[in-house]
């Protein structure tokens, strides 16, 4: 077997609550060592490494790696990352203990491209240092730092304005339902009743009559006309049923003007 790699970068990657270790070597390849994973999934590592020297692909790709563990370095033997699914493919699901059976297959599926991903992204160099990176005043920290902080206030921003944006359509919701209600209701819902419509009448026809006996004219339209451009309505029945008592109001207090009556003759 070759001489032991030396390593320049190692990281452990989690994969379903296990952990496997991946290493990269001077020149940039990425190395696994198959120890742990048989520890993961209840195998012997003696008999793998008899599996992988009667492979001859594997055979030549296999070679001793020193790796850290528990703060000491060991030389491990290890595959490069593209050779991994091959070994594990070999093993067989339906020899080892019925509750690692899913795990073997959880590997043969998966194991390579979640090494493959952690090391494209970075993860393997990035990760172990990036918090301690963080604390150092250097551009790139405090660049990096004010991004974070950049991020976090347009996404209280953008909370907030979902939080309003919410708010009006639930009043424009509400509004829209007032409306229907209204529509539903017609005028006795919007204008005022039959009976409150003969009141505004006779109170016309009274504040008509006193006016005419001082001008000598008809004043039914000057009245009419009046009480339509201080409630800003057509016609007397079109008067909004909320309105009904202000217009009372005002009649009752026309007529009294005029006759020094109190109230309404009727």
């Amino acid at each position: 077997m070759p001489q032991a790699l030396a390593v320049i970068e190692q990281q452990e990657v989690r994969f379903y609550g296990d952990t496997i270790i991946a290493v990269r070597v001077a020149g940039g390849d990425v190395y696994v060592p198959i120890r742990p994973i048989c520890d993961n999934l209840g195998i012997t590592l003696a008999g793998q490494r008899e599996r992988i020297n009667r492979d001859p692909v594997l055979a030549e790709a296999v070679t001793s790696v020193s790796v850290t563990l528990t703060q000491q370095a060991r030389e491990m033997l290890c595959l490069p990352l593209k050779y991994v699914p091959g070994w594990l493919f070999g093993i067989n699901a339906d020899r080892v203990k019925p509750e690692l059976r899913d795990a073997v297959i959880r590997y043969q599926k998966e194991a390579y491209d979640v090494l493959a991903e952690a090391f494209s992204e970075g993860r393997l160099t990035a990760d172990p240092s990036i918090e301690a990176l963080l604390h150092s005043d250097s551009p790139a920290a405090q660049a990096y730092r004010l991004a974070q902080a950049m991020l976090q206030l347009a996404r209280q921003q953008l909370l907030l304005e979902a939080r309003l944006t919410g708010h009006d359509s639930r009043l424009d919701s509400h509004e829209a339902r007032l409306e229907q209600i209204e529509s539903t209701l017609g005028d006795r819902g919007r204008f005022i009743t039959p009976e409150q419509a003969t009141s505004i009448s006779q109170a016309v026809k009274s504040i008509a009559t006193a006016l005419g006996k001082k001008s000598g004219r008809n004043e039914y339209g000057a009245v009419y006309g009046e009480f339509y451009r201080k409630f800003g309505i057509p016609s007397y029945r079109e008067l909004p049923a909320r309105r009904f008592d202000e217009a009372i109001r005002f009649l009752t207090d026309w007529f009294a003007e005029l006759t020094g009556q109190q109230g309404l003759p009727f």
